[in-house]
């Protein structure tokens, strides 16, 4: 379960959507407490890999940020439009993360919302990465473009949207390129991942240890920074060269392979 968070995760293909299928397929009640917080701590090793990896990018943005709280010339740099777009847009998913907690963990987490959802919005990545002018370089992304991707990002709470599906979308139709959206996506899933990670293991501890066990939870967090790591810098090289045609036809098949099997009785739903 920890490779498939790490690979899944910056993939525009559901992490948490492919956990619910292979948490089911394993034998785990998908929306028990403690399987339901094993699946989100799990990501912060997903989100040390990418501190790690765009360790250079994140300096500099933090540096941007403390020259445009001293000085108002520096406000002017792209650095400090980025780094600002990013805290703006970082606050929508926790915002509705935090208020529909209680249906994300429960309704939400079931096999008929996983195939749908996978299905659903390959839709809409196929109209995005179709009709995407991609004229816009990082150096002009705006908080008006994090904030439309933050709040589409919110989506990501159903399984089987994908966070990265999502703001990689909204990213392409409003006119950045692919890997400025991809390495947009990344930043933004830094204070999402983390807050709902920490959340998740302060409040489910007692959950976690008397289910699933701390011993394979930081183990299954340890294989997901690895994979991780290994996955966005291979996603990086792949989207300067590709589009995403691939991983939307994944999620198609993924998807209706889904909806067959609860549909047909050979997996229960939740």
């Amino acid at each position: 379960m920890g490779a498939v968070e790490g690979v899944t995760e910056f993939l525009p293909v559901s992490s948490t959507g492919h956990l619910t299928i292979l948490e089911k397929l394993l034998g785990y009640r998908v929306n028990d407490p403690d399987v339901t917080a094993f699946t989100v701590i799990i990501q912060i090793g997903a989100v040390l890999a990418t501190l790690l990896y765009l360790r250079r990018d994140l300096i500099r943005l933090i540096a941007a940020v403390l020259d445009g709280l001293r000085y108002s010339q520096a406000r002017h740099n792209a650095d400090w439009r980025m780094a600002v777009g990013v805290i703006v847009g970082s606050l929508p998913i926790g915002i509705v993360g935090f208020l529909f907690s209680d249906l994300i963990e429960t309704t939400l987490r079931s096999l008929w919302v996983v195939g749908i959802a996978l299905i659903g919005w390959s839709v809409v990545m196929l109209y995005a990465d179709r009709t995407a002018s991609q004229n816009k370089p990082e150096s002009a992304v705006t908080w008006r473009d994090t904030l439309a991707i933050g709040l589409v990002q919110c989506l990501a709470l159903v399984p089987g949207v994908s966070r990265s599906g999502a703001t990689m979308s909204i990213g392409l139709l409003r006119g950045l390129d692919r890997v400025t959206v991809t390495r947009l996506s990344f930043f933004l899933s830094i204070p999402a991942l983390a807050a709902a990670s920490v959340y998740q293991s302060v409040s489910a501890a007692p959950q976690i240890s008397s289910g699933i066990g701390w011993g394979p939870t930081l183990l299954a967090t340890l294989v997901s920074f690895v994979v991780a790591y290994l996955t966005v810098d291979w996603l990086l090289k792949f989207i300067a060269r590709h589009s995403y045609s691939l991983f939307i036809a994944y999620r198609i098949i993924a998807g209706s392979l889904v909806l067959a099997l609860v549909g047909t009785g050979v997996v229960a739903a939740t």
